[in-house]
């Protein structure tokens, strides 16, 4: 009797954490591994970045052990940039390597801590050849894209929100930066600047795009409030498709009934006060975290 055929290896969710050096990868998968853990879910983090050194989380499976920046610098004499674009190339040479790694944990959601480099992204091909691979493996993942959000001071850089009070007031408030309803009221701060006042039709003719279609939008993130992670993890697994199970429902409900604690707190992160005045005039205050 012949032996029947593998079956189809189950799926597997999870998130790939991307965004530009600083941005808080490694603090966001630190928190997200505790928090998930505290509802019941069984978490791996993968640390995909062969330059992070000295994780403040438990990595199950680290590219480090296959290849690392340092080794590839000294030994090909390559620089900070190129040895990463060898690296990630190694990788995806060695993908035996990385599906091994995987399979020990198949059970698990996993959180992939990815190099900032944007060269990786935009010169090189390496790194999503890796994850359409993982795909490949049946799985599921979301991409959570961090970013420096001071750029939120200045209209002609507007990205996302973080470490804002240090860069000054708010030109509008919190909402309108991670809702993006209505980006025609950039224009006017935009028109203040000599260099983009001769863009104005320009930047009027892109503001409708990105609202007609719904291009940009924003979650806003402190990894010590769980009300915030809460907010951060639904959009995660809307996009992903992951579904709650029953336990992890109820220990939702009971961490959010329970009174706050030291949860979330890390000794390389900082909280800072941000301070700005909503459309009626009222005076709002809200915690922003250092990611």
């Amino acid at each position: 009797m012949s032996g029947q055929p593998n079956a189809t290896p189950s799926l597997r969710f999870g998130q790939v954490v991307i965004g530009p050096p600083g941005s808080g990868k490694t603090t966001y998968c630190r928190g997200m591994q505790e928090f998930l853990t505290h509802l019941g879910r069984k978490v791996v983090v993968v640390n995909m970045d062969p330059a992070n050194e000295g994780l403040p989380y438990s990595c199950a499976v680290d590219v480090s052990e296959l290849v690392t920046l340092n080794d590839v610098m000294e030994g090909l004499r390559l620089g900070p940039n190129g040895g990463l674009l060898y690296c990630m190339e190694y990788v995806e040479a060695n993908l035996d390597w990385l599906e091994n790694k995987l399979k020990q944990h198949s059970d698990c959601y996993f959180l992939f801590d990815c190099p900032g480099q944007v060269e990786l992204y935009t010169h090189q091909s390496s790194v999503k050849n890796i994850f359409s691979q993982l795909t490949k493996w049946n799985f599921r993942l979301s991409a959570v894209h961090l970013v420096d959000s001071h750029y939120c001071a200045d209209p002609a850089k507007f990205i996302s929100m973080d470490l804002i009070e240090q860069y000054g007031r708010l030109s509008f408030n919190l909402d309108f930066y991670t809702e993006v309803m209505d980006l025609t009221y950039l224009l006017d701060h935009l028109a203040a600047d000599p260099f983009f006042k001769k863009f104005r039709h320009l930047n009027e003719k892109l503001a409708e795009v990105i609202q007609d279609y719904s291009l940009v939008s924003f979650v806003p993130l402190n990894v010590q409030d769980k009300e915030s992670m809460i907010q951060v993890l639904r959009a995660v697994d809307k996009a992903n498709g992951y579904c709650f199970g029953d336990l992890e429902e109820r220990n939702l409900q009971a961490m959010m009934s329970a009174a706050v604690g030291a949860d979330f707190q890390f000794n390389f992160t900082l909280g800072v006060q941000e301070r700005y005045v909503d459309t009626s005039g009222k005076t709002v205050e809200e915690e922003v975290m250092d990611l």
